[in-house]
C-alpha cells in the first residue's frame, strides 16, 4: 500500500522520501519511482527505535527539504492478542509502533509545516480502531489511540492551515479493484487535495463488524482480514 501512496504522489510531481526497516526492499521501490520518472531516495528505519525515526526523517528534509505530505501507515507487527489474553507488554509494542511512532514522526515534521503555515499528515489506521475485534485486541487498542489523537490534531492545527487526517483502512488489498493500491494511493492524493474532512475510510467497515459477529467470541476470521487491522 505504501508503494501506491509513493506512486500516486510521485505522479503529480512530488519527491518521495521511502521509509522502512528493509533496505533491499528500500532499494527495489527507489528503482521502480526512479525508473517512472520521480525523484525518490531511501532512508532506512525502525519506527520502533525513535532515534532512528528521528535521523531517517531528518535525512530526508536535509536531501529533499520540509515535508510538505506525511504519510504514516506502518503494518501491524509483533505478536497479535485476543482481548482476554492481551497483556502490558503485547499492547505496548503495538503503541510503540503505532502510537508513539506516529508522534515522532509528526514531531519532526510539525515545526516547518506549522512555520510555513500549510502541510499535511496523513496517519492511516485500521478498522478495529473503532469496530472492536475480540481477535484483534491489542491492535485495536493501539489503532483507536492513533485514530483519537489524529481527530484531535485536525481540530487544533486546521486553523494553522495544517490539514491532519486519518486514513481508515476496512478491507483487505485486492488487486484490480475498489482497493488495489494503486487506487488506494489515489484516494489518498485526493484527500491531501481536498482537505476537506478528518477521516478518509477505505472499504466496508459493517461487513468487518458481521465477521465479527459471526466469528463469535472465540473465533478468528478467515479471510485475511489482520492485514486491514
Amino acid at each position: 500500500m505504501g508503494a501506491g501512496v509513493a506512486r500516486a504522489f510521485g505522479r503529480r510531481g512530488f519527491q518521495v522520501g521511502l521509509i522502512t526497516r528493509t533496505q533491499a526492499k528500500l532499494d527495489v521501490l527507489v528503482d521502480e519511482l526512479t525508473g517512472l520518472g520521480v525523484t525518490a531516495a531511501a532512508f532506512p528505519a525502525d519506527i520502533r527505535d525513535r532515534e532512528s525515526l528521528t535521523a531517517a526523517l531528518t535525512a530526508a528534509r536535509n536531501q529533499l527539504g520540509p515535508v510538505d505530505v506525511l504519510e504514516f501507515s506502518p503494518s501491524p507487527t509483533g505478536p497479535i492478542t485476543r482481548a482476554a489474553d492481551t497483556t502490558v507488554a503485547s499492547v505496548a509494542a503495538q503503541f510503540e509502533l503505532q502510537v508513539l511512532g506516529a508522534v515522532t514522526a509528526v514531531q519532526q515534521v510539525l515545526p516547518d509545516m506549522r512555520a510555513r503555515g500549510e502541510g499535511t499528515v496523513l496517519l492511516t489506521t485500521g478498522v478495529s480502531a473503532t469496530v472492536p475485534a475480540p481477535f484483534l485486541a491489542n491492535v485495536g487498542m493501539a489503532m483507536a489511540g492513533l485514530w483519537n489523537w489524529a481527530h484531535a490534531l485536525h481540530a487544533e492545527l486546521r486553523p494553522e492551515g495544517i490539514h491532519v487526517a486519518t486514513v481508515t483502512i476496512a478491507s483487505g488489498l485486492v488487486p484490480g479493484g475498489d482497493t488495489d493500491p494503486q487506487v488506494i494511493g489515489d484516494r489518498y492524493v485526493r484527500m491531501y487535495e481536498k482537505r476537506d474532512r478528518a477521516e478518509e475510510v477505505i472499504g466496508d467497515p459493517a461487513a468487518f463488524r458481521a465477521l465479527v459477529d459471526a466469528a463469535g467470541p472465540n473465533g478468528t476470521p478467515t479471510d485475511g482480514t489482520g492485514r486491514s487491522s
